[in-house]
């Protein structure tokens, strides 16, 4: 039988290598002054909160330095979508979740800009155009929330 403490510390390394490769990803990005700080971020895989009825439609959430994943399932591209949370929070950490109550999920710029940051890492030819199109739709939407 596997010895558990091995197996959570080979669990550990292996979230620990996912956040390197989804930093690495947005490191390739300027959509902020400073790049992603993620010394700090810690991945829980918590099936149990996707429960609750307010995180039952996500695989994933973010906050702050906390990013919660339905499913210990390698998915690059989830884990990159969050940790572009975490990235916009460290630059709003007000603005970007209160943006949440204006605008719901669906029509929210800070995730129009997750989404568009997983697709232009994952595709380096369209890069230019869906990180300019989310940059250019988030500082709008910022502008009018902030005139």
């Amino acid at each position: 039988m596997p010895d558990p403490a091995a197996t959570r510390a080979g669990a550990a390394r292996a979230r620990a290598t996912a956040l390197a490769r989804a930093g690495e990803r947005l490191d390739r990005l300027s959509l902020y002054p400073r790049p992603v700080r993620r010394e700090r971020v810690r991945i829980v895989v918590a099936p149990f909160a996707f429960r609750l009825p307010w995180l039952r439609r996500f695989d994933g959430y973010a906050a702050w330095g906390l990013i919660l994943l339905r499913s210990a399932a390698e998915d690059d591209d989830l884990l990159t979508h969050e940790l572009c949370h975490v990235w916009q929070l460290q630059h709003r950490p007000l603005r970007m979740p209160l943006s949440y109550l204006r605008s719901g999920y669906d029509g929210n710029p800070y995730e129009a800009e997750a989404r568009a940051v997983v697709a232009a890492t994952r595709r380096p030819a369209v890069a230019a155009t869906a990180v300019a199109t989310a940059t250019a739709t988030a500082t709008a939407t910022a502008t009018a929330t902030s005139a």
